[in-house]
């Protein structure tokens, strides 16, 4: 039988007789808040937010957001309905869930210097739970240069007062978050939010440099790895003026255009991973760094795989003399091409090959929003979806740590929203008091697999980081 001694409360899984929660999981989300001190360590970054320290800080009410979104909550009213939950209040970080319209009225003063407070708290949360990894994978980090991911997305918001979005190229009415993520770890470093028409390159270089003062210290020389939404020089240098190297995706322009049509045909060279060719090319904007090398990729695309849409993505991948034959029906195939800027030693094959590892940073963004909720911003207010923006990171960082700390995430890959909450979080069971102890009674299945492996896992690191 498992136990932790809190301050407060003692639980272990047993028990027979009580009320039921459904989220018997979320007492591994207090564990790891103990462990780290999450809410803590929010609330003692600065100046609170509030004029009277009752009932909830800025730490317990991000917390409690958090915990809603890792439960499957998608609005602030899931709040009030997690609220009727009584016996799985007592195993929540945040027993006192609070009221909707609380977190509202906390979020409207959460303005810039609270964000940079939060920010602070949060990079010492990072530091925090990289010193406390199981050896090997904090090893393994170690060993691999770090990669700080800069990757805007928008979310899609409806009506005319939603304060601070605007229309994106697309025609959307969107909030542009612009998240600094840890690559190989999968942890936020910071974030923006502004709107659809928020250009990230003016504030590139000092997200960047918020997103290295969360690095944990130690690390391997960091590259910065973005999208063609930040290709600007004054990023590079930013980087190189940080110690860190760049690869950045490239416009494609009338001069990158023509810089593609010259290279000769026995310099492309077989992709790894896919499907693809690759060469350098010698295209060199105005401005950038000494040593800034352009690579670029292609891929065979065929007629029937364009989209009728004139403004489909892929349609602008093409160059357009090739488009233009290719839609005529006077070739059977064109290329699309990809373009990287980099100041990277090495062979352009494997430069191309890591770029792509993008992908599975998108992915963890994307996690963000599907399994977090940030694909809605659901106050008219900016500042309260400014700390919505971030409830949802914070619950995604939660996630990767819960899964490193227990290690759930080392046979199947880490799970990301609905399988999270199906093996980990929403765990039914039965809730009771004995000998002032909670007890809590799950299946035998749950006992016995990934839940009740996680438990006893948090339980040991417990009891390692107690004085």
């Amino acid at each position: 039988m498992a136990r932790v001694t809190n301050r407060k409360r003692k639980v272990v899984l047993g028990g027979h007789d009580g009320r039921i929660t459904p989220r018997a999981g979320l007492h591994l989300v207090s564990k790891l808040n103990e462990l780290l001190s999450i809410s803590k360590t929010i609330d003692s970054a600065g100046r609170s937010i509030k004029k009277r320290r009752r009932g909830l800080l800025l730490g317990g009410l991000m917390m409690a957001m958090a915990e809603t979104m890792l439960a499957g909550g998608d609005f602030m009213c899931d709040l009030d309905n997690q609220r009727k939950d009584s016996a799985g209040a007592q195993l929540r970080a945040v027993p006192g869930v609070p009221a909707a319209t609380t977190f509202i009225a906390i979020g409207k003063r959460f303005d810039a210097e609270a964000r940079t407070r939060l920010e602070s708290a949060n990079a010492l949360l990072v530091k925090k739970a990289y010193a406390l990894l199981p050896a090997g994978r904090r090893t393994e980090l170690s060993k691999i240069r770090p990669t700080v991911d800069l990757d805007p997305t928008d979310t899609e918001v409806y009506g005319r007062n939603k304060r601070g979005s605007d229309y994106n190229y697309q025609g959307q009415r969107v909030y542009r978050s612009h998240p600094a993520v840890w690559a190989e770890a999968g942890w936020a470093l910071a974030a923006d939010l502004g709107s659809g028409r928020s250009d990230p390159r003016p504030q590139a270089a000092d997200l960047l440099a918020r997103a290295l003062r969360a690095l944990p210290e130690g690390l391997l020389r960091p590259i910065v790895r973005a999208d063609s939404g930040f290709f600007d020089h004054n990023l590079a240098e930013a980087a190189l003026s940080q110690n860190c190297d760049y690869a950045i995706a490239v416009k494609r322009t009338d001069a990158v255009w023509r810089s593609e049509r010259k290279i000769p045909d026995e310099n492309w060279r077989c992709a790894k991973g896919m499907d693809a060719e690759v060469a350098e090319c010698d295209y060199s904007p105005k401005g950038w760094p000494s040593g800034a090398r352009v690579i670029c990729r292609r891929v065979k695309v065929f007629a029937n795989e364009l989209s009728s849409d004139p403004r489909s993505r892929r349609r602008r991948t093409i160059d357009p003399n090739q488009l233009s034959l290719l839609l005529a029906g006077d070739v059977a195939f064109a290329y699309a091409y990809s373009f990287i800027i980099t100041n990277l030693d090495g062979d352009i094959c494997d430069i191309e090959a890591w770029f792509r590892l993008r992908a599975h940073v998108e992915e963890t963004i994307k996690d963000s929003k599907l399994g977090m909720a940030m694909r809605h911003m659901p106050s008219g207010y900016e500042s309260v979806n400014a700390m919505w923006m971030w409830c949802a990171l914070l619950a995604m960082n939660i996630s990767s740590w819960l899964q490193a700390f227990t290690e759930h995430d080392k046979a199947n890959g880490r799970a990301h929203g609905k399988r999270l909450r199906r093996e980990l979080v929403c765990i039914a069971a039965r809730v009771t008091h004995h000998a002032r102890r909670i007890e809590v009674h799950t299946s035998l299945e749950d006992h016995t697999g990934a839940f009740g492996d996680a438990w006893r896992a948090l339980d040991a690191l417990l009891v390692g980081a107690s004085p």
